[in-house]
């Protein structure tokens, strides 16, 4: 099992491998705010548990594991910050699912993820919680805000 700072570390590797260009340390490094000391650190414990290839020529590539759990990670930020964003917390969403998104099992990111796939495909309940929200004097951003399209219908379409 991964330590939340390897997820992030791994998860960073699967975003820059997924837009075809090579992973490099620096761009690592850059991305999560960190000196490349520690990146060097962080891959070398990856290679060792198998999710990245990590040589002395500085290439670096996801393992067949690297990839899976990378994708997860990914998709895991990604239902995180659509189920915070229905809740009305777009402005934040994306940092706030950054700091809980290491803490939630696999069975509540499932949970999570029938949920808002749930609100997608019933506007009508969605509509009646956001006028629940306005009652109560928090309303809610707009259904395009929170609703981008579901993370199930784009996973299906890039596996």
């Amino acid at each position: 099992m991964l330590s939340p700072s390897m997820e992030d570390y791994l998860e960073e590797v699967y975003r820059i491998s997924a837009g075809n260009t090579g992973v490099r340390i620096t761009d690592i490094a850059a991305r999560l705010h960190v000196r490349l000391p520690s990146v060097v650190k962080a891959l070398r414990r990856l290679a060792l548990e198998d999710y990245v290839e990590y040589g002395r020529d500085s290439r670096l590539t996801l393992t067949p594991k690297g990839h899976q759990v990378g994708k997860y990670l990914v998709e895991r930020n990604r239902i995180i910050t659509q189920f915070l964003r229905f809740l009305g917390s777009s402005e934040t969403a994306s940092r706030e699912a950054e700091a809980v998104e290491h803490g939630f099992s696999m069975v509540t990111i499932t949970a999570i993820e029938r949920f808002v796939q749930y609100m997608e495909e019933n506007p009508r309940m969605r509509d009646e919680y956001r006028r629940f929200c306005e009652d109560k004097g928090t309303p809610l951003p707009g259904p395009s805000d929170a609703f981008t399209g579901g993370w199930v219908q784009r996973r299906a379409r890039t596996d």
